[in-house]
């Protein structure tokens, strides 16, 4: 039914936006280096529900809502902000730590972290992401036609983006995985901590003083 002409257009250029690199593939490797294959895996499906989540605000007009209201959107943006920053300054603090965290490849242990803490570390840094709000409200609508039933091809539209951005970011899961013997050198480690915390708080401070889209 919503393999249309309009699809195949769609798939290309989802794709090319996913293979661009941004907070979701930091996340993803920060969250990989910390506990192995397992972390990376489950943030990335995190980070990839919250698509779902988006879609159905876009199909739904809330996004209006949000883009409207300079009150609520500024709230949105600066609750993403503040998580952004909070998750760098978690980086920052483990490369100050006397001992690597365990890197983890196909095999072996990995660091003691429950599976909650991934799943809602990728939920939330996705959901208070102001920016998908918007891409999803301008760039959603341009697939779905007049007749078309608008939530049911959003979330049609947001499951093959989730398909597509899990394969990416596990392929990332994986590379990283698979370096992990050069990856729990202590300085090596130490120093992928402090690059990814340092630009994940360039991100949030830079997203907090962006001005609300006109």
């Amino acid at each position: 039914m919503f393999l249309d002409a309009q699809f195949w257009p769609f798939l290309v250029a989802i794709t090319l936006l996913t293979m661009s690199p941004g907070v979701d593939t930091l996340l993803v490797i920060r969250n990989t280096t910390r506990g192995g294959l397992h972390d990376g895996v489950l943030t990335s499906l995190a980070i990839c529900s919250g698509l779902f989540v988006h879609a159905t605000v876009s199909a739904l007009g809330i996004s209006i809502i949000l883009l409207q209201s300079a009150w609520a959107f500024g709230v949105l943006k600066l609750a993403g902000a503040g998580y952004l920053i909070w998750l760098g300054a978690q980086s920052l603090l483990s490369a100050r730590r006397s001992k690597p965290l365990p890197i983890v490849g196909v095999s072996g242990y990995r660091a003691r972290v429950s599976v909650g803490v991934p799943l809602r570390e990728g939920f939330l840094s996705n959901v208070l992401n102001p920016k998908t709000v918007v891409f999803y409200m301008a760039f959603l609508p341009q697939f779905i036609a007049p007749g078309d039933p608008a939530l049911a091809k959003s979330l049609w539209l947001a499951g093959v983006h989730f398909v597509i951005a899990n394969i990416w970011q596990i392929a990332i899961v994986l590379m990283v995985g698979s370096a992990g013997k050069w990856l729990a050198k202590r300085w090596v480690s130490r120093s992928l901590d402090g690059a990814t915390g340092a630009v994940m708080i360039g991100f949030g401070c830079k997203l907090a003083l962006e001005q609300r889209p006109a």
